[in-house]
């Protein structure tokens, strides 16, 4: 399998006040790449965010704002046609309100959500928090709610899956955004 693993974490309610992103490229189902930068969501901080990731805005002061950010890793976004983040719900509505936040257009790729699969492959979990599925298969998640340690054990849970129940069965759960 070839995807890119994405998560955002952000600075307050609002989807687009992204503060970090971190990508985990895949190709030939081994982790080929990682990206991670902070970014200067340029717009308050809500203290239940830094409270769940810990960044701050000070962290961020001089960092790129996502515009900045989006010229250096919009190529991603088309060369890795499938996009998977873990409630990709959440990470694609990050990515879209902050690219319409700053008038860019809009990428098309598909996006697969290992939330979903999780639930459909093992429904008897007590819940299917990334955290929770990462100790379930022994995959290694450190930092829970940093933007990279979640976007590679995202990247590592697909990859679980793929071999466990191999890639056909993982294609109903591709979407188009």
């Amino acid at each position: 399998m070839n995807f890119v693993a994405f998560d955002f974490e952000t600075a307050n309610r609002q989807r687009a006040s992204a503060c970090s992103l971190a990508l985990t490229i895949v190709r030939d189902n081994q982790i080929a790449d990682q990206f991670y930068s902070l970014i200067n969501p340029e717009t308050d901080f809500d203290w239940r965010n830094t409270q769940i990731h810990g960044l701050t805005a000070v962290d961020v002061k001089d960092a790129p704002n996502f515009a900045e950010l989006w010229e250096h890793i919009n190529d991603i976004f088309k060369t890795n046609r499938l996009v998977v983040a873990h409630n990709a719900s959440f990470d694609n509505s990050v990515l879209k309100r902050s690219l319409e936040r700053y008038e860019i257009e809009l990428p098309h790729y598909m996006s697969l959500d290992t939330l979903k699969t999780s639930k459909k492959f093992y429904p008897d979990l007590k819940n299917h928090k990334l955290n929770t599925l990462c100790d379930e298969f022994n995959i290694p998640l450190e930092h829970h709610h940093n933007a990279l340690d979640d976007s590679v054990a995202c990247a590592n849970i697909l990859l679980y899956e793929q071999q466990v129940f191999g890639t056909q069965a993982l294609i109903p759960f591709v979407k188009t955004v």
